[in-house]
């Protein structure tokens, strides 16, 4: 189970660092492209928008295995006590099941883009495909959520994410 998890986990960092290095130079293109050319990427906002996306919802799986969401810690004293250990596993399933509700929308998203033939406005990109790569990430957030957090053995747990 621990190997699936870490190859999932590898798969996600990977699509979520090409997304990355793919929009910046896509960006540093068309931006090079527009000021000394007065040639932009045709295409290049719809692409951007849709990496953008990838890369948000790529990291969203990888930020709730780590626990790595914002949190404020004014009451840590207290809920972190082992006689709240239940409210920490409440607060866990609460979060699943709004991930899950999320994740469930955006199947039913992905099911009526599909069948309006919902695309992008330039480039005709269909929106399903995006739709459901969202879905998916929402539903796998959802099970880390509930999982026990993933700890890096290269990040100390004081050091930023």
């Amino acid at each position: 189970m621990h190997s699936l998890i870490h190859r999932i986990r590898r798969s996600i960092e990977t699509l979520l660092i090409l997304s990355l290095l793919s929009m910046v130079l896509l960006t540093f293109a068309d931006v090079i492209g527009r000021r000394f050319f007065n040639l932009p990427i045709y295409g290049a906002h719809d692409i951007t928008e849709h990496m953008m996306a990838v890369i948000i919802f790529c990291g969203l799986p990888l930020l709730t295995s780590a626990r790595g969401h914002l949190a404020v810690d004014l009451f840590d004293r207290f809920l972190m006590a082992d006689a709240m250990r239940w409210w920490r596993g409440l607060i866990s399933v609460l979060i699943s099941l709004t991930l899950l509700l999320v994740g469930y929308q955006f199947a039913l998203a992905t099911l009526e883009a599909s069948q309006i033939q919902e695309v992008s406005q330039e480039l005709l990109i269909p929106r399903s495909y995006m739709y459901a790569l969202i879905s998916l990430s929402c539903l796998i957030s959802a099970l880390a959520s509930v999982l026990p957090p993933y700890r890096s053995s290269d990040i100390h747990p004081e050091d930023a994410l």
